[in-house]
């Protein structure tokens, strides 16, 4: 589902990810949320599923440069 509407807290709930590391992997553009008028990231269902597939490479060893390469993120 494409629609962003979770908010990063509903995301770190779904993912097990700390609302710090889901920043750090927006800041090194692996996942793109969008941001609402008042700043807030909204996030869809596959971005929860591209986050969790980026946690397991990054535990798999890959660098993040890695996950880059070839598209917007890993998966595309």
């Amino acid at each position: 589902m494409q629609d962003k509407v979770m908010s990063i807290g509903i995301v770190c709930d779904l993912t097990g990810l700390t609302e710090r590391q889901i920043r750090y992997y927006e800041e090194r553009q692996l996942v793109f949320p969008v941001r609402t008028k008042g700043g807030a990231r909204k996030y869809s269902f596959d971005d929860v599923e591209r986050l969790k597939e980026i946690n397991s490479k990054l535990r798999d060893g890959f660098h993040t440069f890695e996950l880059r390469k070839g598209g917007r993120a890993c998966g595309e």
